[in-house]
């Protein structure tokens, strides 16, 4: 299937929000970005509020990522967000989780503490301390995000991008809940392979600020953004042992101490 391109020019979100949202219902890649890449964070999420406005699906909570360090300072914030759509949070409980992943696209898994929001955010209240954005928590779960979109190299092409796409993510899997959360978390080492190579390691510790730091941001940016945290939503507080790429028919496993593992394969996207 081919897509209309649209002016490189271009800066109307809904003209890009339409091309990145028919690829993903295409499961089809994109050769490139659709339009000029935004220069802000804030036309990013612009063409991010497009595409949530096209998609047919409850948001079921929200990922979090990282700004790379050199860019921080130009864009004005340290992380990044988008949404995690109900009908792609699978229960890892069954077995073998098996996720859709665009050929040709990017597609990753990454091993990731989920905070479940345990109460509705204040109204109005758009800044947080840790201390409050801990109280919002009401369970933190073992998961994988996994991270996918129909551009290959959204990553290469800079956070912009990665937010106009719904912050490159594609789905969640959550695995258990862990107990006591509050002395346990930062005890617990993560290892993750992919096709039984180990791929990478990490904890809480490989967050800057921790999983709470994470839960912050995401309460005030969504605050800002209208769309205060709700009770039940769930936040991917980022990437622990690093962002690892798969295709179609590769398998991995994450595996976190004491806790329990998540076993996943990447399959290919079909239209929806």
């Amino acid at each position: 299937m081919t897509f209309a391109a649209v002016d490189p020019h271009a800066s109307h979100s809904a003209d890009v929000a339409r091309a990145l949202t028919g690829a993903r219902r295409a499961g089809a890649a994109l050769p490139d970005f659709p339009a000029a890449i935004p220069a802000t964070l804030a036309e990013a999420y612009e063409i991010q509020d497009a595409g949530l406005a096209l998609w047919s699906d409850e948001v079921a909570g929200w990922k979090v990522g990282r700004v790379p360090d050199p860019l921080q300072a130009t864009l004005g914030e340290e992380r990044l967000s988008g949404p995690i759509f109900r009908r792609r949070v699978w229960d890892a409980s069954s077995g073998e989780i098996a996720f859709p992943v665009f050929v040709g696209g990017f597609a990753a898994v990454e091993a990731e503490f989920v905070a479940v929001i345990g109460a509705d955010a204040p109204d109005g209240q758009t800044e947080f301390s840790d201390v409050e954005a801990a109280a919002l928590i009401g369970a933190v779960r073992i998961g994988v995000e996994t991270a996918g979109s129909p551009l290959p190299a959204i990553n290469d092409l800079g956070p912009t991008v990665v937010a106009s796409d719904f912050g490159n993510n594609a789905g969640l899997i959550l695995g258990g809940e862990i107990a006591d959360w509050t002395d346990r978390l930062y005890d617990i080492g993560i290892e993750a392979f992919v096709d039984g190579e180990l791929v990478g390691r990490g904890g809480a510790s490989s967050l800057p600020g921790g999983p709470v730091a994470s839960v912050r941001f995401a309460a005030e940016h969504c605050a800002r953004r209208g769309r205060p945290l709700k009770a039940g939503q769930l936040i991917s507080t980022g990437a622990i042992t690093g962002i690892h790429e798969v295709t179609a028919g590769q398998a991995a496993r994450m595996v976190f101490a004491g806790v329990g593992a998540i076993a996943c394969r990447a399959v290919a996207a079909v239209a929806e």
